[in-house]
């Protein structure tokens, strides 16, 4: 195991009604707050009106940013900063899924960044000062509700690109689980995977003596795995909602990856897929998943498939090991089938066009992966995922 800072500052408001404590949370920092959202599902579930009333009795001074897109844009971003420095914004407020929390990250880093606000994405260096982020998360997906990432994207030059600052990191997230009831089954299902692509980059890698961070994985999928049905067929199971919700915090807040390193796999290939095409993130990674973990199967990985097929579906440990890898995979694949995520580019209009061009962009990206991939072998995979 490698030597790791795990410094985990958001403090977590879980329950049925912790919105109440939003102005708390929001007090230590100022008053003037910029509220950040997406397309206005909150509107229509009522979590917009339950923030405004609250704010409003406390005497906050709110900044609205609505429109944040699912694969946020920089040209938001920009929008964000400008009104933050127009507005003396002291706080930040994002209020959604992944993609709000992300974009909300940047424009807290931008708003003291005198140069372009892309420039923070490509140079995570240039990031010095962020003002502080609260957020109330309506989607378990990206873990961004506790963790230091964000990924942004430029649409006219097809790149998406993750950042990260220790300063990105959230002061406080409420997070409800009763704020998923109303969410479409294939937001449900895409947040899933995209909670499992998680643990899949930190789980399969290289670093031995992880014994501890593996358990703490294959307990997150078998939750994922347990409970994502379930929320699909009754939306309003809490049980279920608030699983996957701490699920979708605990797979990227650095516990199931401290003490390993080596590049990520199959985030940066759909990161380019949906730079290209604007697919939802977490379908992306449902697809790619199985085919990345048929394509690297061998004689180096193939004990670590056969620990993922045994302690997470529980197949026989006593079977040839080559024999329990292939079953998990294609468990694997049966069940994002299962929840209704197409398994098929194809089935997205995607064709062959523009793989040659993926590919190279991911240029030595994988030297330090788990298995190294050069970008003949990324658009082999691609070309699996058709």
């Amino acid at each position: 195991m490698k030597n790791f800072n795990f410094h985990a500052r958001t403090e977590i408001l879980f329950g049925k009604g912790q919105i109440e404590a939003l102005p708390k949370a929001l007090a230590p920092y100022g008053k003037k707050v910029l509220l950040v959202y997406g397309g206005g599902s909150i509107k229509r579930n009522g979590v917009y009106d339950s923030v405004i009333k609250l704010l409003g009795e406390n005497n906050f001074e709110v900044t609205e940013l609505s429109g944040v897109e699912p694969n946020p844009r920089i040209e938001t971003v920009r929008k964000g900063a400008k009104l933050c420095r127009d507005n003396q914004i002291e706080v930040v407020l994002a209020v959604g899924g992944g993609s709000t929390i992300d974009c909300s990250k940047v424009i807290a880093g931008a708003c003291f960044y005198d140069g372009d606000a892309w420039d923070i994405v490509l140079d995570k260096e240039k990031i010095t000062k962020v003002l502080p982020i609260v957020t109330v998360l309506t989607l378990a997906a990206t873990g961004s509700e506790m963790n230091k990432n964000a990924v942004i994207s430029k649409m006219d030059t097809n790149d998406k690109i993750g950042t990260s600052s220790q300063e990105f990191v959230p002061m406080a997230s409420i997070c409800d689980p009763t704020y998923m009831y109303t969410l479409p089954a294939i937001q449900t299902a895409a947040g899933t995977a995209d909670i499992m692509s998680h643990i899949f980059e930190n789980y399969f890698k290289s670093e031995e003596d992880t014994y501890v961070q593996d358990r703490f994985a294959e307990g997150i999928l078998r939750a994922c795995i347990h409970y994502c049905p379930t929320a699909i067929e009754k939306p309003d199971d809490y049980s279920a909602r608030a699983n996957l919700m701490w699920a979708s915090t605990l797979a990227l807040n650095g516990l199931t990856g401290a003490g390993k390193g080596q590049t990520w796999s199959c985030h940066p290939i759909e990161h380019e897929l949906s730079a290209y095409y604007d697919i939802t993130h977490g379908t992306g990674l449902a697809i790619l998943t199985p085919r990345w973990m048929r394509y690297i199967l061998s004689d180096k990985t193939v004990s670590k498939f056969a620990d993922y097929g045994v302690n997470v579906f529980a197949l026989n440990p006593d079977e040839d090991p080559y024999k329990i890898a292939n079953k998990a995979i294609d468990l694997t694949e049966e069940f994002f089938k299962k929840i209704g995520i197409p398994m098929h580019l194809s089935e997205l209009g995607i064709g062959t066009e523009k793989f040659d061009e993926i590919s190279q962009k991911l240029d030595r990206k994988f030297d330090d992966a788990y298995i190294p991939m050069t970008p003949q072998d990324v658009k082999k995979i691609l070309e699996m995922c058709l």
